[in-house]
C-alpha cells in the first residue's frame, strides 16, 4: 500500500469520477450585488420621475404655478366681498372710454385760437367732410386760449378719450389734453401753425400707430 492509499482503502484504487471539476476562483462578493441591485433602482426612479414631468406638461398640470400666482379674492362664509361703497357725498369718477369710436360719434367743437379769420370755420368745415359731428364753432374761450398751441390742441374728459385719438391723428403735431367734463365731446383748438388735415391714409396710418398696443414682456415659467 503506498503512502499516499488512504487508510482504510487497503490496495483499493481511488478514482475521480465524473466531467465536472471544482472551481478554483475567488466566490463572488455580496457587496458588488447590492450595489448592482441599487444602481438598478436608481436608474428607475429617474426614468419614473421624468415620465411623470412629461405626463405634467402635456396634459396642461403646470398651469396650476401660474393659477397659484393669482392672489384669491377674500371671502366671508364662502361668498366674495363686495367693492366698498364710496363716501357719501363724493363725485363718482366720470367713465372713461379709450376704445376709438366712428366719426359720426364724435361731436367736435371747434375753436380758434389765433387771429386768422373763419379759421374755425374752415376747419369745421373739413371735419364734417370727414364724417365727424359739429358742435361749437368760434374763438377760443379765455381757459383753452393761452393753451401752448402749436397746431392743433385737442382736449376731451375720460368718455372722450377714443374720440380724442382719432381727431389728434388727423393733423400732424397733434396734442391731447384732459379735463373733467363727463360728456364724450371734444375740443379741437386750431393754433397759428395749422395749415390742413392730413390725408385720409395718412390719417389712418397716423391712426394705427397711436392705437397699436405696447409690447409686454411675458413672465418666465413658475413666475408671477
Amino acid at each position: 500500500m503506498s503512502m499516499l492509499t488512504p487508510q482504510g482503502l487497503k490496495g483499493k484504487q481511488y478514482r475521480i469520477t465524473g466531467n465536472s471539476y471544482p472551481r478554483l476562483g475567488r466566490p463572488p462578493r455580496r457587496s458588488r450585488k447590492v450595489l448592482a441591485l441599487i444602481g438598478s433602482l436608481l436608474a428607475l426612479a429617474l426614468i419614473g420621475l421624468g415620465g411623470v414631468q412629461l405626463v405634467d406638461i402635456f396634459s396642461g398640470k403646470h398651469r396650476g404655478t401660474a393659477q397659484a400666482c393669482a392672489s384669491p379674492a377674500p371671502t366671508v362664509s364662502g361668498k366674495p366681498l363686495a367693492a366698498p361703497d364710496a363716501a357719501p357725498g363724493a363725485p363718482s369718477a366720470p367713465p372713461s372710454s379709450t376704445a376709438v369710436p366712428q366719426p359720426a360719434a364724435v361731436t367736435v367743437n371747434i375753436y380758434n385760437a389765433t387771429a386768422k379769420s373763419g379759421l374755425a370755420a374752415r376747419t369745421a368745415e373739413e371735419f364734417k367732410k370727414r364724417g365727424f359731428t359739429i358742435g361749437k364753432v368760434g374763438n377760443a374761450p379765455a381757459n383753452v386760449e393761452k393753451l401752448p398751441t402749436t397746431t392743433v390742441q385737442v382736449i376731451s374728459g375720460p368718455a372722450g378719450l377714443g374720440g380724442a385719438t382719432l381727431l389728434a391723428a388727423q393733423v400732424t403735431g397733434a396734442t391731447k389734453t384732459a379735463d373733467t367734463r363727463v360728456d364724450p365731446s371734444v375740443d379741437v383748438v386750431v393754433g397759428d401753425a395749422f395749415t390742413t388735415l392730413l390725408e385720409p391714409a395718412q390719417a389712418a396710418e397716423a391712426l394705427a400707430v397711436a392705437t397699436k398696443p405696447s409690447p409686454v414682456a411675458s413672465p418666465l415659467p413658475g413666475s408671477c
